[in-house]
């Protein structure tokens, strides 16, 4: 049975023009510019200094270059359409090889066996992918296996009786070149210690980027936005990335489907192994095992959260870079301070959750027209809207005014508990007002307001974290993070299927 459609009605709405690169980037561009005025400005009022100085920034840009590389060979792989969950594995052997290569043949050698021995290992995974058609997840992981035993008998076996050496580790090894540009970053240092909103917190990172920058740190970033270019701008891209979304069509157009899959398959190899010397060459003074640390499977989580684009990745990689250059500097004020960043942008997020609620109809008979009672649900439903946010706020208020004493000073004790039970009794009310809309439109704005107040409270009732969150809080902000980003996430149509030539008939 057909439905008649009166004019006017928004039922069926033409769809949007699709987002253009360049609007996509300046999009992400602003909500990072965002997060850090935030992340700024909790940091002027908390005190917490080290939330945005230039030791933590280039603690975190160390931290992030590796996850970057590693997520960077994930992305060559998966737009061909392989999995490559064996990035781990080639992060290993690629830090040995640096770590043998640079103790040879110095800090180019190191570079180039990285890149060698990365290759190796994607070159394996593409024949048991490509050709022989083995399951990917299983090639992946049976690689991470054989590398970890791999590399300990090779460093044994090429380590032991070296100076400084040793059946676990590498000597020393010559660091690559790094850059300072003098008198700006002293200008920049300058400017960060004033302590000033924004500005101060700006100058921090000019002083991050124009001190002692490795080779391999600019490296890393001319790759991010090489391949950016190669693939979304050239021919090349274009046919890499087609036989990854459907290569039976790519075929039937000419194609060579096997050949871009383990040309992809092998860079990813060659950049996961650089994601290893990176490591050995940069974050440490040398190969030792284990140095990898899961290293490969947090790139691969970063290049999911970022949408198997480059931008995003790099994105993913800064945020896990960045609770882990926190964490290992022993900020436990700063992790606190990060309590209240979480709570402001996930009440945020409500916001946006709640006002895309707040537009959908409440019952199948509201895509009937226009007229009175449309225009009376429409009115009734940003009520609702608002009502849940006022609860939010009230709620957020609420959980600040029971919290330490020296929050509100000014205030005795009972006064502050006799206000905050009327405002949580304001809360509730609010709240059953907004619950019909929120059971009708959607469930996720109430979890994100529960999760929002849950840190908030965190921060208001506590004034530090607790030293076993601290080691797995990196860990816990990717899964955060990746959890809200699901929603909007699309892998590559053919990723992870197996191929055969031929199949298009």
């Amino acid at each position: 049975m057909s439905v008649a459609i009166p004019p006017g009605s928004t039922a069926l709405a033409a769809p949007e023009p699709e987002t253009t690169g360049r609007s996509r980037l300046t999009r992400y561009l602003l909500i990072g510019f965002g997060v850090f005025a935030l992340v700024s400005l909790v940091r002027v009022l908390t005190g917490a200094d080290d939330l945005t100085s230039a030791g933590a920034l280039r603690a975190a840009l160390v931290a992030a270059v590796p996850i970057a590389l590693a997520g960077l060979g994930g992305l060559w792989s998966e737009r061909a359409g392989v999995v490559n969950i064996g990035l781990e594995g080639m992060m290993i052997v690629g830090a040995l090889g640096a770590g043998w290569a640079g103790y040879h043949y110095g800090f180019l050698g190191g570079i180039l066996g990285a890149l060698l021995f990365g290759l190796v290992g994607g070159v394996v995974h593409a024949v048991t992918t490509v050709l022989l058609g083995v399951d990917h997840i299983v090639s992946g992981v049976a690689i991470n296996i054989i590398a970890a035993g791999l590399a300990a008998f090779l460093a044994q076996a090429w380590f032991t009786g070296l100076p400084g050496g040793g059946p676990t580790q590498s000597p020393s090894i010559d660091r690559p070149p790094a850059f300072t540009l003098g008198p700006i970053a002293d200008a920049a240092s300058d400017l960060a210690g004033k302590g000033w909103f924004l500005i101060s917190d700006l100058a921090a990172v000019v002083a991050a980027l124009t001190r002692n920058l490795s080779l391999l740190t600019v490296l890393a970033l001319v790759l991010v936005v090489g391949t950016g270019w190669l693939l979304w701008s050239t021919a090349f891209g274009l046919r890499l990335r087609s036989v990854g979304e459907a290569p039976s069509a790519a075929e039937t157009l000419g194609v060579r489907v096997y050949f871009y899959k383990f040309v992809a398959v092998a860079i990813s190899g060659s950049f996961a192994g650089l994601g290893g010397a990176y490591l050995a060459l940069v974050a440490a003074p040398g190969y030792q095992n284990g140095m990898t640390g899961g290293l490969g499977y947090i790139g691969l989580a970063a290049m999911i959260f970022g949408n198997w684009r480059p931008a995003g990745l790099l994105a993913g990689a800064a945020l896990f870079g960045y609770t882990s250059a926190i964490q290992l500097r022993g900020g436990t004020d700063a992790l606190h301070a990060l309590l209240l960043v979480i709570g402001v942008i996930l009440v945020i997020v409500a916001v946006v959750q709640l006002r895309r609620a707040a537009a959908q109809p409440l019952t199948v008979h509201d895509q009937a027209g226009p007229g009175v009672g449309g225009v009376a649900r429409m009115v009734v439903g940003h009520v609702e809207f608002l009502a849940g946010l006022v609860a939010t706020l009230v709620l957020a208020v609420g959980f600040w005014l029971v919290g330490p004493a020296d929050t509100f000073g000014a205030l005795p004790t009972w006064a502050r508990h006799v206000l905050a039970a009327l405002l949580a009794v304001a809360a509730v009310v609010a709240l059953v007002l907004a619950l019909r809309r929120l059971a009708s439109a959607a469930r996720t704005p109430v979890i994100t307001l529960g999760l929002a107040v849950a840190f908030i409270a965190w921060f208001a009732t506590t004034d530090s974290v607790p030293s076993e969150f601290t080691g797995m809080a990196p860990y816990v902000a990717t899964l955060f993070v990746l959890a809200f980003a699901s929603q909007n996430l699309r892998m590559p149509a053919a990723d992870g299927l197996v191929y055969r030539k031929g199949s298009a008939g």
